[in-house]
């Protein structure tokens, strides 16, 4: 990908999406860092000097077309990265429709509305957009089902948008790693009971190297489905 190119982002709080934005901006790519309110845009404009933030509440994605009509969109977006993500744990018979709907508007319909709104600049562009996506998306096991449901939603629209936008030369890929070493992990350990050890887990900034070799593949190919395993730590 050209020097300078222009990368949206949710999630670069914390986890993945943060080694992903500290990559970019490291090596001086535009960075537009989505937040859910004012408080945190700020944090992240202070976090990544010279970066400018997009302010929308994911959980609520009918609010989203509101919200940017109200803030400069950026003229150029070379990729759109959707790498924000919630996920609670409970067995179907107990979890209830404001938890679905929670993970579904976050993990599937948000990063559907993202898209919608930016794929007139990353046609211009012949850009990437790049979904984060989990194992989950793959195989749903007991307990999983609402966040399984959402992330074996974002495989399908990932797959949709790439026959859809092919002919434009908007390239399409998703990620799905294991277990990865970060907030969101602890909580999933929190809620499954079990101690949390983040050695065991992959490193952020490994999931990092995958996206950024997805972004900078030269143009004559692309990665569709990127599989990303815990391998093993020597000790």
């Amino acid at each position: 990908m050209a020097p300078m190119a222009t990368h949206v982002i949710t999630g670069a709080g914390s986890g993945i999406g943060a080694a992903v934005a500290r990559r970019l901006h490291a090596r001086g790519d535009e960075l537009v860092l989505h937040a859910r309110d004012a408080g945190r845009a700020k944090e992240l404009a202070a976090e990544f000097p010279g970066a400018r933030t997009l302010v929308g509440d994911l959980a609520d994605p009918d609010k989203l077309s509101w919200a940017f009509s109200h803030q400069s969109l950026p003229e150029r977006v070379d990729s759109l990265l959707h790498i924000a993500g919630v996920v609670d744990l409970g067995q179907v018979g107990e979890l209830t429709p404001k938890s679905w709907r929670h993970q579904l508007n976050v993990n599937l319909i948000a990063p559907a509305e993202l898209t919608r709104h930016f794929l007139p600049q990353l046609r211009a562009a012949r850009g990437q957009v790049l979904f984060v996506n989990s194992g989950a998306g793959l195989s749903a096991h007991a307990g999983w089902s609402a966040y399984a449901a959402s992330k074996h939603g974002l495989k399908a629209l990932a797959d949709s948008l790439r026959q859809e936008e092919s002919g434009n030369g908007v390239r399409v890929t998703s990620v799905y790693p294991g277990r990865t070493a970060s907030p969101m992990q602890a909580k999933v350990h929190q809620q499954e009971g079990k101690e949390y050890d983040a050695s065991r887990w992959i490193d952020p900034e490994s999931v990092a190297t995958t996206i950024l070799t997805a972004l900078d593949l030269p143009r004559d190919a692309e990665i569709n489905d990127l599989t990303v395993r815990p391998g093993s730590v020597p000790g």
